[in-house]
Parts: C-alpha cells; sequence; structure tokens
C-alpha cells in the first residue's frame, strides 16, 4: 500500500501524527501539492510539487494511485475517484470514505457549491479542532493496523 497526502490544505495538527505514523511503519508516502509543505524528512516520503492550475495535485495523485492505496483528502471530488479506483480515503477530520458514503457525500457537497454559486449564504466547516485531530489519529491507525 501506497499513501497519498493531498497536501494543499492539510492541517499543521496533524503533520506529526502522520509523520510518526509513517515512519512506524515504514509507509511509501507522496506529498503531492501546489506549493512545498513540510510534514517531515524520511526515506519514506517524496514530495511532489505540482503546477498551480486548479485540481493539478487531484489529477496527480489519480494518474498514480493504484488499487488499495491509501489517499489522505477533504477534497470530495478527489476522494471519490479514489474510491472509484478501488483505492481508500480518509478525510482530515477522521471520515474513512467508503463506496457506501461517498456518492452521498458527493451529491450534497454540489449541492451546496450550486447554492453558494447562487448567491444564497451558507455556513461553512466547522473550524478544526483537537477533536478532529484525535479522530483522525484514530481512524489512521484502525486503518493502518487492518491494511499493513
Amino acid at each position: 500500500m501506497t499513501l497519498y497526502l493531498d497536501g494543499d490544505a492539510f492541517p499543521n495538527p496533524l503533520k506529526t501524527i502522520l509523520f510518526r505514523a509513517i515512519e512506524r511503519l515504514a509507509i511509501q508516502t507522496f506529498v503531492v501539492s501546489n506549493k512545498r509543505i513540510n510534514i517531515g524528512e524520511s526515506k519514506n516520503i517524496t514530495y511532489i510539487i505540482v503546477g498551480s492550475g486548479p485540481d493539478e495535485a487531484d489529477h496527480r495523485i489519480v494518474e498514480m494511485l493504484k488499487e488499495g492505496d491509501l489517499v489522505i483528502t477533504a477534497d470530495i471530488p478527489l476522494a471519490d475517484r479514489a474510491i472509484t479506483k478501488k483505492a481508500y480515503a480518509i478525510n482530515h477530520r477522521g471520515e474513512l470514505y467508503t463506496t457506501v458514503n461517498i456518492k452521498n457525500r458527493l451529491a450534497m457537497r454540489n449541492l451546496m457549491q450550486e447554492i453558494r454559486d447562487s448567491g444564497a449564504p451558507t455556513r461553512g466547516s466547522a473550524p478544526f479542532n483537537q477533536k478532529d485531530a484525535h479522530e483522525f489519529a484514530n481512524q489512521l491507525n484502525k486503518f493502518l493496523t487492518k491494511k499493513t
């Protein structure tokens, strides 16, 4: 299994959690982003910087992704593309996307985008907090325990 991190919006509090898991289990990891981000230096981590166009990081991840790999992303369309390729996806708040829940999440995301595009006010996501970091750590550990 290879791990892919959609690095552009990865919360700082999760960097140490992810780095420790990568090192503990020696997981080959690609951090793909539009700008340099650093989760730590390791022989297990390769940093890939892509162009600044929309979804460039997503396209590169999907291009490299194989069945059984893991993507860490808050991007629901990217998670959907990963699930379609029979890979796995976890978001920053610890939700494991599956074939059962991804289409509902994608439909809701698209609906909210249409509402925003029409000019109607919407509330954004709740601010990332310590509980979210804890949920992410638990889900990542649970997933890696099963898959490695």
